[in-house]
C-alpha cells in the first residue's frame, strides 16, 4: 500500500468518523464512532497496534479529569444542587425577566469555570429548563444561555474545558501565569457574549415572570456536595498553581467528595456510577488514536508549519488567524479533535502568543455553531429531551453575530501580555 493511498484512507476515515459523531446514525452513542474508526485503523494496517496503544495511553490525564468532573456534575445533579441554584436565582430576580436572564448567565459562568463547559451543557441546562419553565417566560433565550456561557468561559481556568488539557498537556501554564494570559480574554468574552445574546433577545426578556416558591433547603447531601465541589476547586486551583498534573488531582478530589456522601447516603453509589456518561472516554481514546495516525499522514507537522509561518505575520494579524481559523475549522470539525490536533501541532518551539490564540478559538470558537464543540452538542441533546429544540440555521445567525465580536475582543486582549 502506498503512502499517498494509506494517507488517503486515514484522512477518509478520520472525516467520516467526525461526521458520525455529529450526526450520529442510526441514534448510535457518539462513542461508538471513534471506536469504530481507531480499529479500522489498526484492522487495515493503517496504524500498528503499538501504536495505538501508545495513543490511547497518551490520554491518561484527560480520562482521570473527565471521570472526576463527570462524578462531581453528577454528584451535584442527584442532590439537586443545579435545581436549588435555578430556582433560587428565579427568586431572586424579583419578578423580572432580565434580571433572570443575568443571574442564569452568572450561575452558568460559575458552574462553566469550576465543573467544566460540558456540565453547564448536560446538568445545568434541564434545571433552568424546569425552573423557569413555571416562571411563564419564553424558556429559549434562557436555554441558550447554557450553550453560549459553557463556551464563553471555557477558560477562565485551566479546569474549565477538557481541550484545556489536550492542548497544553504536561505544559500547562501554573495558574498564576494562566490568570495573566487568560484573565483579560475571559471577562471580555463572557461580557461580550452576555450583552450580545441580551440584546438579540431584548423583546421576549421584555415583561415580569410568575414568581413561585423556592425549593428550600438543600439536604446535608446536597450541602456536602456543593461545599465539596467549592474545596475541590481550592484543591485544583493550588496543584494548578504548583504545576501538578490536573486529571489526576481532579480524579481524587471528585473521589474524597463522593465518600463524603457516601457516608451520608450509603445507598448512592450504584445511581451515581450507572448514571455518569461513561461513554466520553473511549470517544476521547478514540480520537487520540485516530490523531496519531493523522500525524503519521504529515498532517501535525503540516500545522506546525503553519503556525511558524503565522509568526512571520506580525502579533495582531498572526494571533487573529490562528483564532478565527481554530474556530472555523473547529465549527467543520468539532473541536476535541482540533483540540487534539493543536496539542500535538504546539509542542515544538510555537510562538506561544499563537499557542493562546489557538486555545481562545478552540474554546470559544464552537459558539458559531452546534456542531462546534461536544457541549454544545450534549446542550442539543438536553433540551431535545425537554421538548424543545434549536435548528442548525438559527443558532448559526446568533452565533456569527455573538461570536465573532467576542472572539475579536478576546484574541486582541491577549496582546496586553504579549
Amino acid at each position: 500500500m502506498s503512502l499517498a493511498f494509506s494517507s488517503s484512507v486515514i484522512w477518509i476515515i478520520a472525516a467520516l468518523t467526525v461526521l458520525a459523531i455529529l450526526i450520529r446514525p442510526k441514534n448510535w452513542p457518539e462513542a461508538v464512532w471513534p471506536v469504530i474508526g481507531a480499529t479500522l485503523l489498526v484492522v487495515f494496517r493503517l496504524l500498528a497496534p503499538s501504536d495505538a496503544l501508545a495513543a490511547v495511553r497518551q490520554g491518561t490525564s484527560v480520562y482521570l479529569f473527565l471521570a472526576g468532573m463527570m462524578l462531581l456534575a453528577e454528584l451535584a445533579r442527584r442532590q439537586g444542587l443545579f435545581d436549588y441554584l435555578a430556582t433560587h436565582a428565579v427568586d431572586a430576580a424579583k419578578g423580572s425577566r432580565a434580571r433572570l436572564f443575568l443571574l442564569v448567565y452568572l450561575v452558568g459562568v460559575v458552574v462553566t469555570a469550576l465543573l467544566s463547559n460540558d456540565a453547564t451543557a448536560v446538568v445545568l441546562t434541564p434545571a433552568v429548563y424546569a425552573a423557569v419553565k413555571k416562571t411563564g417566560a419564553p424558556v429559549l433565550p434562557y436555554l441558550l444561555i447554557c450553550a453560549f456561557v459553557a463556551n464563553a468561559a471555557s477558560f477562565v481556568l485551566p479546569i474549565s474545558n477538557p481541550a484545556n488539557l489536550v492542548i497544553f498537556g504536561r505544559q500547562m501554564p501554573p495558574l498564576p501565569e494562566w490568570m495573566k494570559i487568560f484573565t483579560l480574554p475571559s471577562i471580555l468574552a463572557i461580557a461580550t457574549t452576555y450583552l450580545l445574546l441580551r440584546l438579540l433577545h431584548r423583546n421576549p426578556l421584555r415583561g415580569g415572570i410568575d414568581r413561585h416558591p423556592g425549593s428550600g433547603a438543600l439536604s446535608c447531601s446536597g450541602q456536602a456536595v456543593g461545599y465539596g465541589i467549592l474545596v475541590s476547586a481550592i484543591a485544583l486551583l493550588a496543584a494548578s498553581a504548583f504545576h501538578r498534573d490536573l486529571g489526576l488531582s481532579t480524579f481524587l478530589a471528585a473521589m474524597l467528595v463522593f465518600v463524603v456522601v457516601l457516608r451520608l447516603e450509603p445507598t448512592a453509589f450504584v445511581p451515581v456510577i450507572r448514571d455518569i456518561a461513561w461513554s466520553i472516554l473511549p470517544l476521547v481514546a478514540g480520537l487520540f488514536v485516530i490523531v496519531r495516525a493523522l500525524d503519521h499522514t504529515g498532517a501535525i507537522a503540516g500545522a506546525r508549519h503553519g503556525l511558524h509561518d503565522l509568526g512571520s505575520m506580525g502579533p495582531v494579524t498572526g494571533a487573529l488567524v490562528a483564532s478565527f481559523s481554530a474556530a472555523i475549522v473547529s465549527n467543520i470539525a468539532n473541536n476535541l479533535p482540533i483540540a487534539l490536533l493543536a496539542g500535538s501541532a504546539v509542542q515544538d518551539h510555537v510562538p506561544r502568543l499563537l499557542r493562546h490564540a489557538l486555545v481562545i478559538g478552540i474554546d470559544l470558537g464552537p459558539n458559531f455553531s452546534i456542531t462546534g464543540s461536544l457541549a454544545t452538542i450534549l446542550w442539543l441533546i438536553a433540551i431535545r429531551r425537554e421538548g424543545e429544540t434549536v435548528g442548525f440555521w438559527q443558532f448559526l445567525r446568533l452565533g456569527v453575530l455573538i461570536t465573532a465580536p467576542a472572539l475579536l475582543l478576546a484574541t486582541c486582549a491577549l496582546l496586553f501580555n504579549a
